[in-house]
């Protein structure tokens, strides 16, 4: 383990004096989807370098080259993690990002495979292609057209898929890439208020606007939102604001290998409990049994001849009595430690399909995850919600009888790996702001 997150310059250092017996793995971000993801490869012998960017005291270039650096994030102290430090944010320089990671690569003597844990880092390996980093997932390319929502969305129509009914929009035609459905007044017409307003590639709209998806009341928000897309060269869509029945949004996790669809490994999971309850992230997933979810998620994946770890997620439309596609994450994402522990190490069959490493699952059991800081918040802070989990979970929580035992496992607490959950604990009391929860 380390419990070090080093400058980019230290890191290569210490990776000089280090040895490889196969190629280890690039794991970024180092928080709590990068801890998943190093945890199941741990769990197969994989060594993981944590790469993420530094603290907000310093960048990771200017950092002295002997010292630590702050991070506030939960894999490096992981027993899974064998070496974590700095690179240069990719939205930031995506230069200067391939330089340091063909840096760290270079200095550990072996090729690497790289791991994007949120979309701009998953973009920006595939982007920047740094020399000595095999990719298990495809090119930008086919990640863009999956990314893009006019592309998925017109995938699910020509699939018969559905989603939520959707117009984009002529005022911001200039950036888009297809062609507009109607003009703002025309969508609030048809969609009627609330509704949503989101963006064809969420990364240009996410760095304006600080989200990748706005709620807006009227036609004057409405109108203000599109006017500042366009005036930023950025594409936008209106869409309807479903009646979403809480509690049976449901995803499809899985890996494509690069033979295609017909070999998948794949989960389906249940966000049965969210934190805040209606719209916030999962702190409860479970193993779900939808044929149809898988069979749809599948057919998209398969047209857009993506391969790799994927979450692609659907919300129940009450008002229509079906699942509607959403949105598909080509990357992994906060519970992706559920599927592994079902029995669906998705991060290893990535690796293995790159690599000469070995792996096959030997069948998916029904699983539950839960993330218990916002868990227990929800338990805390809200009358209404009634604990979904027994007392003899609660037992084998405690106890640590739940990594042996039971159908139920955890996003970062785990009694044999305590690091994360103390540094959880930690930050939670710091006057500074976490920057990212996933």
């Amino acid at each position: 383990m380390t419990a070090q997150f080093l400058s980019t310059e230290a890191l290569v250092e210490t990776l000089a004096d280090a040895s490889f017996d196969r190629p280890p793995a690039l794991v970024s971000n180092a928080h709590v989807t990068g801890l998943g993801v190093a945890r199941a490869l741990d769990a197969h012998g994989v060594p993981v370098i944590a790469l993420d960017r530094a603290g907000d005291d310093g960048a990771a270039s200017d950092a002295d080259a002997s010292a630590e650096v702050r991070h506030d994030g939960l894999a490096p102290p992981s027993d899974a993690v064998d070496f974590a430090g700095a690179v240069t944010y990719p939205l930031d320089d995506l230069d200067g990002f391939r330089d340091d990671v063909e840096a760290v690569v270079d200095a550990a003597g072996t090729e690497a495979v790289a791991f994007g844990c949120m979309d701009e880092w998953a973009l920006a390996y595939a982007e920047a292609d740094p020399d000595g980093v095999r990719l298990p997932f495809s090119g930008v390319d086919t990640i863009d057209d999956v990314l893009n929502k006019s592309e998925l969305y017109a995938t699910c129509d020509a699939l018969g898929v559905p989603y939520p009914e959707t117009y984009r929009l002529a005022e911001t035609a200039d950036a888009a890439t297809r062609e507009p459905d109607a003009t703002v007044e025309q969508a609030a017409d048809a969609l009627g208020f609330p509704l949503v307003v989101k963006p064809e590639l969420k990364r240009d709209f996410e760095e304006a606007f600080g989200t990748n998806v706005m709620a807006v009341a009227d036609r004057d928000e409405l109108e203000d939102v599109v006017t500042a897309a366009a005036a930023a060269g950025i594409a936008v869509m209106a869409q309807k604001r479903v009646d979403i029945a809480t509690g049976r949004d449901h995803s499809l996790a899985s890996y494509v290998p690069p033979s295609g669809t017909d070999d998948a490994l794949a989960v389906v999971g249940n966000a049965a409990v969210r934190y805040p309850r209606q719209f916030g992230t999962s702190c409860l997933v479970e193993t779900a049994d939808e044929p149809a979810i898988e069979d749809r998620a599948l057919a998209v994946l398969d047209d857009a001849g993506y391969h790799g770890i994927s979450e692609a997620e659907f919300v129940y439309d009450a008002d229509r009595d079906e699942f509607l596609l959403l949105d598909v994450n080509t990357r992994p994402w906060k519970w992706i430690s559920m599927p592994v522990a079902a029995g669906a190490n998705l991060p290893m069959a990535a690796y293995a399909a790159v690599t000469d490493a070995g792996y096959e699952s030997t069948g998916v059991e029904p699983m539950r995850w839960v993330y218990l800081r916002d868990y227990l918040s929800l338990l805390a802070g809200d009358d209404a919600f009634w604990d979904r989990l027994a007392p003899a979970d609660w037992r084998r929580l405690v106890s640590g009888a739940f990594e042996r035992e039971g159908d139920l496992t955890t996003g970062v607490y785990r009694p044999s790996d305590p690091g994360p959950a103390a540094k959880l604990l930690e930050t939670a009391f710091v006057d500074r702001e976490y920057y990212c929860s996933c």
